[in-house]
């Protein structure tokens, strides 16, 4: 039995395509980051060390959209990319964990 199908990723310019890589990226660094969610200082510290270049090549990326004259975000667009990509599961690293039950 063969896996299933993963879902094709949305038409994308290149400056689009790294946009949604770099912002992921930012993302992962976050959760890793998190002080609810970490698991060790050493690696929270590697990842806040590493988040300030991984936020200029985002910077750097909507600059290339902005400079090749992409105005608008397609947000839509782009969130359906993201989901492809895993971005929910990313993203609930960056918020609280749930309470426990009592």
């Amino acid at each position: 039995m063969w896996p299933p199908e993963l879902t094709p990723l949305p038409a994308l310019t290149r400056a689009e395509g790294e946009v949604v890589d770099r912002y992921l990226e930012v993302l992962d660094l976050l959760g890793r980051i998190n002080p609810a969610r970490a698991h060790d200082t050493y690696g929270a510290l590697r990842a806040a060390q590493t988040l300030a270049l991984a936020a200029a090549g985002l910077r750097d990326a909507l600059t290339v959209m902005h400079e090749r004259g992409e105005r608008e975000i397609c947000a839509g667009t782009l969130a359906r990319a993201m989901q492809v990509l895993d971005g929910e599961r990313r993203a609930m690293r960056v918020t609280l964990p749930p309470k426990p039950p009592n």
